[in-house]
């Protein structure tokens, strides 16, 4: 049955999900790279689409912007759909000094300034953290098609704009980039008993004032796709 924010039937989407957060990379995703893509999601401008990919059924979905609204399409893929594995193609600010413009940031674990975590009343703090399958997947997709990549602890921030210097505080701590979906991704994945990984495009440095164009950041970066298309194939 359709929920509110989606409207496809049960069958209609894949087991595994690509979820841009930008519903308009979702299409670009569908139209070059899917076989026979069909739109099964338009409920308000979140597009989804299914086809094929090297003759296996891929899914691509846009999230929205920020753990509420990824939370809320990655919670009813998983619980609603039956798909078993979602993996995150977006963009990222890098924190780190050895992260460039372009590079791929796969992100293996999530920290995170979200309250998101409350919801499991937990008596610790949880460290959201990625799949291992999807994680040792995409990591070989990388290494074959030569990139620029790195791997490792990423922020999933709920403020684009911060009124606080914080980012060189995470980076004394190893964080990559930052970013604003993968923990909540993370949690519902694990809720969930299922699969989530977050494959990020360095976008911009703001600690070095460098950035990309928001025309790159829609239709380019097709190094992360490919990445992410393989580990769905390889997953499969």
């Amino acid at each position: 049955m359709p929920t509110a924010h989606n409207n496809a039937e049960k069958g209609d989407i894949a087991k595994t999900v690509l979820m841009p957060g930008d519903p308009l990379r979702a299409k670009y995703i569908a139209e070059n790279y899917l076989e026979d893509p069909v739109c099964y999601n338009q409920v308000r401008g979140m597009l989804g689409y299914t086809g094929t990919y090297k003759g296996i059924s891929v899914s691509v979905q846009g999230s929205g912007m920020g753990m509420p609204s990824i939370g809320i399409y990655s919670w009813e893929l998983f619980n609603e759909y039956g798909v078993e594995n979602i993996i995150r193609v977006g963009t990222a600010g890098a924190v780190a000094d050895s992260a460039e413009l372009r590079d791929i940031i796969i992100g293996v674990s999530a920290s995170t300034n979200s309250n998101y975590a409350a919801q499991y009343r937990l008596p610790g703090t949880y460290a959201p953290t990625a799949s291992w399958k999807l994680v040792s997947a995409a990591v070989n997709a990388a290494k074959d098609k030569g990139c620029r990549f790195h791997a490792g602890n990423i922020l999933s921030s709920d403020t684009f704009y911060d009124d606080a210097d914080s980012l060189s505080q995470w980076r004394k701590m190893g964080v990559l980039a930052i970013e604003m979906e993968a923990a909540a991704l993370y949690m519902n994945a694990a809720r969930a008993g299922k699969n989530a990984l977050c494959i990020l495009t360095v976008s911009d440095c703001p600690l070095r004032g460098l950035s990309t164009t928001a025309e790159e950041r829609q239709t380019g970066f097709r190094n992360m796709m490919e990445i992410a298309l393989e580990t769905a194939l390889t997953i499969s």
